[in-house]
C-alpha cells in the first residue's frame, strides 16, 4: 500500500544498488559459518546521503584472545526487575480502570514509540527524511516520553549496531543469544569495542543539531516530566482516575510495553523470521515484531537498505510509523523521504534473497 500525500511531498528514490558493480566480501557470521556474497555499491549510496555509519564495516575484526570478562550492573538489574513487577501488577488493574485512562495509555504509548521510531531511529539514526523544528522539537519530547536514553546516545549506539551487527562492536549483538540482545547488554557493561567503535563514529549531524542537544543536556529532567509526571496527572487530575491506576497503567506498563516492543526488534527480528532480501544477514522480517514496533519488524529490509524511510517496501502495511512521516510531509512539517526504487528491491531480492518475499 503506498503512503499517502505522495504525490505532494518531494520523495527521493535512490537507486544504485544494482547488480552491476559488485564486490565480494565477508558476510556477517550467521550460526559461525563463513559465507561469501556480493556486496552492491551501498557506500557511494551511503555517500549521497551523507553518511555512511550505518552501512556494515566490512573491514571490521574482532580481536582474537579470550573474551572480557562479564560485569553486571547490578543497579539497573534490580531497576529493571522492580519496573517489569510493576508493569504486572498494571496489567492486574486493568479491569479496575476508567476506559478513558486505558485509552489515555495507549495514545501515551503511540507518542512514546513514535519518539523512538520516527524520531531516534528513522530522522536522527538514518537521516532518511528531514525534520522541521516543530516536529524535531515534538519527536524530543516524545523520545523523552519513551526514556531509552536520549536522542545522541541513541543515535549513536544504532548506527554502531548497523556498522558493526553481530560483531563484538554491536551494542545488542544478537549472536551472544536472546536474552542479551532483548535486556541483558542493558544489564551489564559494554564489551570494549563498542565503546572504541562508538567513539569513532562519525556524529557531527547531531552534535550541529540544537533540539538534540537541548534534549541531551536537560535529558533527566524531561524524562521525569514527560515519562513519569505527565502520564500519572493526566488522568488523576483530569477525570479523576486513582493515582494507583494512573501510576501503573499510563507510566509503568506503558513504559514496560515500549521497552519491550522495542528490544523485540534486537532480539526477535534477528532470530526469527524469513530473508527474503538478504540470505546471508541474520535481520528476519518478523510480523509479530512489526505489529508491537509500529512498523520497524521488516528488519532484513532494513539492514539490507538502511536509509529508507519507510523500513518497508510497502508503504503502510502494518506500519504507523510510515504513515506518520507521511501525515507529517503533507502538513510540511516533513521533506525530503528517501525511498529505494522497485527495480532496485527486486535486483536485490533476485542476487541475495532467500526466495520467500510476498507480495505487501
Amino acid at each position: 500500500m503506498a503512503g499517502a500525500g505522495e504525490e505532494g511531498c518531494d520523495e527521493e528514490t535512490l537507486s544504485k544498488d544494482l547488480p552491476s558493480p559488485t564486490v565480494t566480501a565477508r558476510v556477517m557470521r550467521n550460526g559461525g559459518t563463513g559465507m561469501e556474497k556480493a556486496l552492491s555499491n551501498q557506500e557511494d549510496l551511503g555517500g549521497d546521503r551523507g553518511m555512511t555509519d550505518d552501512i556494515f564495516d566490512e573491514s571490521y575484526c574482532e580481536k582474537e584472545g579470550p573474551k572480557p570478562a562479564k560485569r553486571y550492573v547490578w543497579r539497573n538489574i534490580i531497576l529493571m526487575s522492580l519496573l517489569h513487577l510493576g508493569a504486572l501488577y498494571g496489567l492486574w488493574l486493568i479491569p479496575a480502570a476508567k476506559p478513558v485512562t486505558l485509552a489515555w495509555g495507549s495514545l501515551c504509548f503511540l507518542m512514546s514509540a513514535l519518539g523512538i521510531t520516527a524520531g531516534a531511529h528513522r530522522l536522527w539514526s538514518h537521516r532518511s527524511y528531514k525534520a522541521g523544528l516543530p516536529l524535531r522539537i515534538f519527536l524530543a519530547i516524545a523520545n523523552s516520553m519513551a526514556f531509552q536514553n536520549d536522542i545522541y546516545e541513541w543515535a549513536r549506539d544504532h548506527r554502531a549496531h548497523h556498522k558493526f551487527s553481530e560483531t563484538d562492536a554491536d551494542p545488542h549483538n544478537a549472536t551472544r543469544g536472546f536474552f542479551f540482545s532483548h535486556v541483558g547488554w542493558l544489564l551489564m557493561r559494554k564489551h570494549p569495542d563498542v565503546i572504541e567503535k562508538g567513539q569513532k563514529l562519525d556524529l557531527a549531524d547531531l552534535k550541529a543539531d540544537k533540539v538534540v542537544m537541548f534534549q541531551r543536556r536537560f535529558y533527566k529532567r524531561s524524562v521525569v516530566v514527560m515519562c513519569f509526571l505527565f502520564p500519572t496527572l493526566v488522568p488523576w487530575c483530569f477525570w479523576g482516575e486513582s493515582l494507583r491506576n494512573s501510576f501503573f497503567l499510563p507510566t509503568i506498563l506503558r513504559y514496560v510495553l515500549v521497552l519491550n516492543a522495542t528490544w523485540l526488534v534486537n532480539s526477535a527480528a534477528h532470530m526469527f523470521g524469513n530473508r527474503p532480501y538478504d540470505r546471508y544477514i541474520s535481520p528476519r522480517e518478523n510480523r509479530l515484531v512489526t505489529f508491537g514496533a509500529l512498523g520497524e519488524g521488516f528488519h532484513n529490509y532494513h539492514h539490507t537498505f538502511p536509509y529508507d524511510y519507510s523500513t518497508s517496501e510497502f508503504g503502510w502495511h502494518y506500519n504507523f510509523t510510515t504513515a506518520f512521516i507521511d501525515l507529517m510531509c503533507l502538513l510540511g512539517l516533513a521533506s525530503d523521504r528517501k525511498k529505494v526504487s522497485k527495480e532496485t528491491i527486486l535486483a536485490r531480492r533476485i542476487r541475495t534473497g532467500d526466495g520467500s518475499h510476498k507480495s505487501g
